[in-house]
């Protein structure tokens, strides 16, 4: 299908699962935060599951071609992973400085990184199970290079090694995904643009440490921050035509909030770019023509059968109401772009 529609990956999660009013006063949390959840912890995992069911039937509903669970489970993109591993001290927190410049609770790599077990590969079976046949699916994992940012080294005595570690567990959970039915899977890394002269040390090569031996479709994900928690945007990406030599097939970027100059895009032959053409820094529904137009810039920079489309970034910071009349909005334009291209 000419341009397919998709989520970066969140979904805003219910009121009644998790404090939203917290969870956006204060930075996304890179330890535990089981604060935050409203159910009790012997029904968390219902809850969640009857959330994970609302997010997908909301994305089906839009009309999307391709679904993500919401990772209406985490309690930020990294977390969930992160302190999933051996290696990691998670009673005992550690301290590194967010892409914001303020100091933040982080794990803390005591030992060598292994992964005790699978994370998520319930949950793209969970969501394969209750999706749509004909639709795709995508998951999402935190990246290798993003974590070892987040985090305080007191085991490797350098972030690089410390960032290989961490490919070599996202690596087994790749794996294992794409084995339990996963069509997409995408590393979150947007401190690949936040720390550009570490990234382009190590970035590209810990990056594909990572993805080596994937069997579906692989994706990276390279943002400016949550708009609800970093608000300015810069006009380019910091680290981006370095990606032409990345192992994945997708690259999912902003353009909406930022005004991009896609011409950037042109850097990375052979790759299909995820679009971000939805502005997550207003609850304001853009019409479909806006939306639109914001597709039509990439074009004359990226062949429309490389174009996915989707929102700037994750979407759990906004009213669910916002969020499904933006992703309708995002499918009307989409159709509307197919007419035109005669696709």
């Amino acid at each position: 299908m000419l341009l397919p529609t998709s989520l970066v990956g969140s979904y805003p999660q219910p009121d009644w699962l998790i404090d939203r009013e917290r969870l956006a006063g204060r930075f996304p949390p890179r330890v535990r935060a089981r604060e935050l959840w409203r159910v009790a912890p012997e029904f968390l995992d219902e809850a969640q599951d009857d959330a994970t069911l609302l997010a997908i039937r909301a994305q089906q509903d839009a009309g999307l071609d391709i679904l993500t669970d919401g990772e209406i489970r985490r309690e930020s993109y990294s977390n969930r992973f992160a302190t999933a591993l051996d290696g990691v001290d998670v009673d005992n927190p550690g301290t590194a400085l967010d892409r914001s410049g303020h100091p933040n609770p982080v794990p803390r790599v005591t030992g060598a990184i292994r992964r005790r077990h699978s994370v998520e590969v319930d949950d793209v079976r969970f969501l394969r199970a209750n999706s749509s046949s004909s639709r795709q699916v995508k998951i999402t994992v935190p990246g290798p290079f993003t974590m070892a940012q987040q985090a305080q080294d007191d085991h490797y005595g350098s972030v690089e090694a410390m960032a290989f570690g961490y490919a070599e567990a996202v690596n087994e959970e790749v794996r294992e995904l794409f084995a339990a039915g996963a069509d997409i899977v995408q590393l979150d890394e947007p401190y690949l643009q936040a720390r550009p002269s570490e990234a382009a040390k190590y970035g590209v090569a810990v990056v594909n440490r990572a993805l080596e031996g994937a069997t579906g479709t692989t994706a990276v994900h390279l943002c400016f921050g949550y708009a609800a928690i970093i608000h300015e945007r810069p006009s380019g990406y910091s680290f981006l035509p370095e990606l032409a030599e990345c192992a994945c097939d997708q690259v999912s970027i902003e353009s909406a909030q930022s005004g991009l100059d896609t011409s950037v895009l042109a850097s990375l032959p052979g790759k299909t770019i995820i679009l971000g053409v939805l502005d997550l820094s207003t609850a304001d529904v853009e019409n479909p023509q806006v939306v639109a137009e914001r597709a039509r810039r990439a074009l004359p920079h990226v062949p429309a059968d490389r174009l996915v489309l989707a929102p700037d970034c994750g979407m759990k910071y906004l009213p669910r109401d916002a969020a499904f009349g933006k992703l309708t909005s995002m499918v009307m334009a989409a159709a509307q772009l197919r007419a035109e291209l005669g696709g």
